[in-house]
């Protein structure tokens, strides 16, 4: 999925990203911390669960052809086709089982179909990672006072995470930070991605704010403000 499509997925216009990035300006004003909102189309390659799920289902369908085996070849048989009594059948059966593999594989090409087959730590897990290491290769993690956060949604797994760098994690516990992530994944859910995301920005903005505020003589913006789209 490209960086246009994940936008359009998340129905967020030009309008729209401009208006999240205008709301962590504003956040960041207020406060010395930093904040950094990323998305991604999926957080891992999950190739193998696919496939491996597809394998599953296309032995299922597989099997449960076999009792009819006599019935297929009686009707081979029906058309003066002549070959062992085990040819039609298995030939039937292998055939169905590779179209139903290819079926299953277009399948998952749909989002919902696709996180069926992944089982759901394995996406829990995917997702902590990539947002580990977009708070790195982002930047989040090197802000001067270490007071950055970073706001990270994956559309695949439909899910949300808040990673805030050591300077923040010594006054704001990870609770607070849930409570926020569980109402931006609600939101974006319901397809309101925009008011999820400058909801968020807003919440984390005022925890901030109370914690680190603002030096007017002093308060630089080192990290980009407008919605980051990471590649896979």
């Amino acid at each position: 999925m490209n960086s246009k499509a994940l936008v359009k997925n998340f129905h967020l216009s030009k309008e729209a990203l401009e208006r999240v990035s205008q709301c962590v300006k504003n956040a960041e004003s207020k406060t010395s911390g930093e904040i950094v909102v990323a998305v991604a189309a999926e957080s891992s390659d999950y190739s193998f669960w696919e496939l491996f799920a597809a394998v599953i289902i296309s032995l299922a369908a597989t099997i449960c052809m076999l009792p009819f085996s006599g019935r297929i070849r009686a009707f081979y048989e029906s058309l003066n086709w002549t070959a062992p009594e085990w040819y039609f059948p298995a030939i039937f059966v292998f055939a169905s089982f590779f179209l139903i593999l290819i079926l299953f594989g277009l399948f998952n090409l749909v989002p919902a179909l696709d996180r069926a087959a992944i089982p759901h730590a394995i996406r829990n897990k995917a997702v902590s990672d990539r947002a580990m290491r977009a708070f790195c290769e982002l930047g989040v993690c090197s802000t001067r006072d270490r007071t950055g956060i970073l706001i990270f949604v994956s559309y695949l797994e439909r899910q949300a995470r808040i990673l805030s760098d050591e300077g923040i994690a010594k006054k704001i516990g990870p609770d607070l930070w849930q409570l926020i992530v569980n109402g931006l994944a609600e939101e974006i859910s319901k397809n309101n991605a925009e008011a999820a995301f400058c909801e968020a920005v807003e919440k984390c903005g005022e925890l901030l704010t109370q914690y680190f505020p603002a030096d007017k003589d002093d308060n630089p913006d080192e990290l980009d403000d407008g919605v980051v789209i990471l590649e896979r």
